[in-house]
């Protein structure tokens, strides 16, 4: 990497071009709507008819025979002679991580995304498709300044002293180097490749139509809803003006906790295709210095990447969704770094609290009430087994409270193989469970690396128990009840004439007798209190929808009881 001390009289670092780690991208011309259409037809039939190779070998070697493989061997043979014999000889998961390759950028992306899938993929495709390339082709030092100027309508020099010619990293979407801005202060800069936007856009609108035309064959692995996800969230990515955004949230929702760090945002250098951001110095936690640190430091270490991720996860529900080793970094002062955060998910505040729960019974032994939270967050297919899953799921929570230790049955791969097993039970969780689940992935196995055989569920359990508590502080209940205000102050608007209507109805529907003509009355006064208190309860405080409830219960049983 190019430091600040070398530079050259010109205040530029050294031109290194054979330093350069990256292939360099040969930019083309963005295909049309037509032709990528082309393009992509291509591959999916050749994709297809390797897939028919491969059950055709694996016939041959099973010794299989009947109706279906001999139709299935003769469609192959037919198409046989246009086939590339390099790809479809190799096994089917790694024929379609090659096509994924070939097809470009954002068939890459979406092969990653999918190796997360493991709740609704097979398993050796998930395996297979995580081995996807990640080192893509950057453009030219010269063509990533020009990039930089188009971006911000000034020269470069204007803007930064030096701009390292190395490139730091090349993904799908963007590449990154080094600078310093005429301010002297150490930046990496982010630039968006050129035609990617484009061709994402037309990629898109391919993969929308391949979803629905999925959903029709496989409507058992919901392809038309995880494919839609996919094209949301890399859509997103390419406006670097969101993960600006994004680095500024999570800083203001960690400024009480100096010591998990995010990257300071320059907006006067940023714009939809540059980003400029504070640069990092420090080492990755998988690397050799920091399995050196001093154990108490390593530690504090574990305790803070636990308390920043939970908090993430299940106190702000806004939570960094491409966690690795490479995103994560140990500053000077041992404190915690995030970067790269383009990729964020959310949770909504009920989907939130849920999973709080689930993890917080799952962390305090609770595996009934762990199950039934987890199965309240799947959304059942039409012949979907929720009772079967919660059970199945009950079952290997227990599982894991008996296991003696980390190596055994990890609280990460609990939750996984929980959320893997709802493809068997037709029970499909939202694209923010995978992320979530990878979160903690990351997270138990880099805190495994520094502290082998750490309990991620013993560290957590502090942190998490501090957040569950805190959802039941009278502050907190206080400002839940007053977001339904306005909704309140309406309901209380209207209840004059909903009492009135609701009276005389009851009259018509109630008799009353002759010697006691004002106890008919006093039920239906009492009847119309509780289906207004019910309304007001249902509207303005919805948490406490037990109490709503039963009010209206005992209005109905007031009002039934005299008709």
């Amino acid at each position: 990497m190019q430091g600040p001390d070398s530079v050259d009289s010109a205040g530029h670092p050294p031109e290194s071009p054979d330093d350069e780690p990256f292939e360099l991208l040969e930019e083309k011309a963005v295909p049309g709507l037509l032709r990528r259409f082309l393009t992509t037809h291509h591959h999916l039939l050749g994709l297809l008819f390797g897939g028919f190779a491969a059950f055709v070998r694996m016939g041959k070697k099973n010794e299989r025979k009947g109706c279906l493989f001999w139709v299935i061997r003769l469609i192959y043979w037919c198409g046989y002679p246009f086939l590339n014999k390099k790809i479809t000889t190799l096994p089917f998961p790694v024929q379609l991580r090659r096509r994924l390759e070939l097809l470009g950028p954002t068939y890459v992306k979406l092969g990653q995304v999918l190796s997360l899938r493991e709740d609704i993929l097979p398993r050796s495709i998930t395996d297979e498709l995580k081995n996807l390339l990640d080192r893509l082709p950057a453009v030219s030092f010269e063509r990533y300044r020009e990039l930089i100027e188009e971006g911000l309508g000034r020269k470069s020099e204007d803007m930064f002293v030096w701009i390292s010619p190395r490139t730091l990293g090349s993904a799908s979407i963007a590449q990154t180097h080094k600078a310093r801005t005429v301010r002297g202060e150490e930046v990496i800069l982010k630039v968006v490749k050129p035609g990617i936007k484009k061709t994402l856009k037309t990629d898109a609108t391919l993969i929308a139509f391949l979803g629905s035309f999925l959903q029709i064959i496989l409507p058992q692995f919901q392809p038309k809803k995880v494919l839609n996800e996919f094209t949301d969230y890399t859509l997103r990515e390419v406006d670097l003006r969101l993960e600006a955004n994004n680095a500024e949230t999570f800083a203001a929702n960690f400024r009480d906790l100096p010591d998990v760090r995010f990257p300071r945002i320059y907006r006067e250098y940023s714009c939809e295709s540059v980003l400029c951001m504070e640069f990092f110095d420090g080492v990755k936690p998988d690397s050799a210095a920091a399995r050196e640190l001093p154990e108490r430091d390593r530690y504090h270490l574990i305790e803070m990447g636990a308390a920043a991720i939970i908090r993430m996860l299940y106190k702000d529900g806004f939570f960094h969704a491409d966690l690795h080793p490479g995103n994560l970094l140990i500053l000077k002062g041992h404190l915690c770094g995030f970067i790269d955060l383009g990729m964020v998910g959310r949770f909504e505040d009920n989907l939130r609290r849920t999973m709080l729960y689930y993890y917080y019974c799952l962390v305090t032994g609770d595996a009934e009430n762990a199950a039934r939270y987890l199965t309240s967050v799947a959304q059942p297919a039409h012949n979907g087994k929720p009772r079967e899953f919660q059970r199945a799921v009950e079952d290997i929570s227990r599982r894991w409270q008996r296991a003696s230790n980390f190596q055994d049955f990890s609280l990460a791969q609990l939750i996984m193989e929980s959320v893997n097993m709802g493809g068997k039970y037709r029970m499909y969780f939202p694209m923010e469970m995978v992320l979530m689940v990878k979160a903690l992935i990351t997270f138990e196995g880099v805190g495994n690396l520094l502290m082998p055989g750490f309990d991620v569920a013993e560290v957590s359990k502090k942190e998490i128990s501090k957040i569950f508590i805190g959802q039941f502080h009278p502050v907190r209940l206080l400002k839940e009840s007053l977001r339904g205000a306005p909704e309140v102050v309406d309901a209380l608007v209207k209840a004059p004439l909903l009492i009135t209507q609701t009276l005389r109805f009851m009259e018509h529907a109630t008799q009353t007798r002759e010697d006691a003509p004002l106890a008919g009355a006093r039920g239906t006064l009492f009847a119309g209190f509780c289906l207004l208190s019910g309304t007001v309860v249902f509207v303005g405080a919805p948490n406490f929808w037990p109490l709503g409830t039963v009010l209206f219960l005992k209005a109905a049983w007031l009002v039934f009881r005299r008709t």
